[in-house]
């Protein structure tokens, strides 16, 4: 192979559960199943309202878990939008030209 190195494209996915999730992942969404079925189990689910109060846990964490491209999910994309705006926004270059203020002798 004339010293080439092949590195698969999913070798990060192999780290995850069925190539998708992480424990957060499935406790996010064990969590939102289970406070919906508890809500299926204690609402009377004669109208429209209370059925759709009753299935927001599990759609809201579904979406968050739903795959989402360049990225694994959902949730990992709304935490790289929190932490690029709430993060440092003024970056200082230090290059090798730089002298950080001090002056050669």
């Amino acid at each position: 192979m004339n010293n080439q190195f092949l590195i698969p494209a999913n070798s990060k996915k192999s780290m995850l559960i069925l190539g998708l999730f992480t424990w957060l992942d499935i406790g996010i969404f064990g969590t939102g199943t289970a406070i919906s079925l508890l809500l299926i189990f204690t609402l009377p689910l004669t109208n429209l309202v209370n059925t759709v109060i009753a299935l927001i846990p599990v759609g809201i964490t579904g979406f968050l878990v739903m795959p989402f491209a360049n990225y694994r999910n959902v949730r990992v994309f709304l935490e790289e939008i929190y932490l690029f705006y709430t993060g440092r926004q003024k970056f200082i270059w230090k290059g090798w030209c730089v002298t950080n203020g001090e002056q050669e002798k």
